[in-house]
């Protein structure tokens, strides 16, 4: 299984304009073929900073994910957003344990 952690800092000012643009790539992307997981969602202690979190069934779920055409769209669309810091880790896992 392969994790998608991170974050990315969005302008206040940008936040309404871009949740319709987040919704349609995290409904694609939930659609696709190996997605177990996929979200974004806003820090409660700074308005500025969304935080991402994938969950895939394996890395060629997550290659192939990389090469859709709502991932071509949102990264065209995030760039006029003022998005910065985006900070986006993948990691390896099994399934883990419930705690």
């Amino acid at each position: 299984m392969i994790l998608v952690m991170g974050t990315f800092r969005l302008p206040t000012a940008a936040f309404a304009t871009a949740v319709p643009m987040m919704r349609a790539v995290i409904e694609a992307t939930r659609a696709e073929d190996g997605c177990l997981a996929y979200a974004y969602s806003h820090d409660a202690l700074d308005p500025e900073v969304i935080h991402v979190s994938e969950k895939w069934r394996d890395r060629a779920a997550l290659d192939a994910h990389f090469q859709t055409a709502h991932m071509a769209t949102w990264a065209q669309q995030r760039a006029g957003l003022g998005l910065t810091e985006r900070n986006i880790r993948v990691f390896e896992s099994d399934e883990g344990v419930a705690v």
